[in-house]
């Protein structure tokens, strides 16, 4: 697979445009969607160009593989998945809907960023379910998810933006594995390439032949809660997202920001 092609073109925004860049969010029943109204504000105050969401926005838990048949999966049902994933959009957007109502009630400019959502394995959970038991086309699909407001990605189709891919993961191990640490990524794409899928935050750095540098980021966790199966150390990782600013043909100087960050900049507005 050829990287290095660009397929995404967008004109309206700055020359050297700013990034937001979303890693897995894994929404689902039963958990606190107050961080996304964050991020949503977030969004709003620094006015980033282009806004990507790297892939599991919804964790799908029902459709899961990993503990079908245990207790734990007692009770899962894809209606509520459905609606867990409506709520935390509505939190994550409502910002930029009641800033732009605001704006068109003063007459002053909207604010709209290009919105890229690329599908993780989490959403591919329904195009497996149907594979599987081909009765369910029609019942169920991706096009349940609320992301009529994003420009969708199908899952593991590099997005090339600005100079930089991006990708749910990036297939370069055997078997198409993800591979597993941003150093591999640099070796084997040659390009800067950013990536979730992974919890917690790796980044590398390589040098083109005309001296410009390729950095590639794996960042897989912008949730508050807890996984289960991860257990007390494997929860221990980096939380939130990232910004590329001054972005130029693959250069671009990367900003992680903290949902620990985001709770204190917002404490008064909770």
């Amino acid at each position: 697979m050829d990287f290095r092609t660009s397929n995404s073109i967008f004109k309206g925004y700055s020359v050297n445009p700013t990034h937001l860049i979303i890693p897995d969010t894994q929404v689902k029943e039963g958990i606190d969607f107050e961080y996304l109204t964050r991020i949503g504000q977030y969004i709003v105050d620094v006015k980033p160009d282009v806004v990507i969401h790297l892939g599991d926005f919804a964790d799908m838990p029902s459709l899961s593989s990993y503990d079908i048949g245990k207790k734990s999966f007692e009770g899962r049902r894809y209606t509520k998945d459905i609606d867990a994933a409506n709520k935390a959009m509505q939190c994550l957007l409502d910002p930029l809907y009641s800033y732009n109502a605001s704006a068109k009630i003063n007459k002053k400019k909207q604010y709209n960023p290009r919105k890229v959502m690329l599908l993780g394995n989490h959403e591919n959970r329904i195009n497996r379910a149907v594979n599987d038991d081909p009765k369910l086309e029609g019942l169920i699909s991706t096009k349940d998810l609320p992301y009529q407001d994003w420009e969708v990605h199908d899952f593991l189709k590099p997005v090339f933006i600005d100079g930089i891919a991006y990708s749910h993961y990036f297939p370069t191990g055997v078997l198409g594995r993800a591979a597993t640490t941003a150093s591999a990524m640099v070796s084997k794409l040659h390009m800067s390439c950013i990536a979730g899928h992974q919890q917690g935050k790796q980044v590398a750095y390589g040098k083109r032949p005309d001296g410009s540098t390729i950095t590639c980021i794996i960042a897989g966790s912008c949730y508050e809660h807890d996984e289960d199966y991860l257990g007390p150390q494997g929860n221990n990782h980096f939380r939130g997202f990232l910004m590329a600013h001054e972005v130029n043909n693959g250069t671009f100087d990367e900003m992680f920001v903290s949902l620990d960050y985001l709770k204190k900049r917002y404490a008064n507005s909770d």
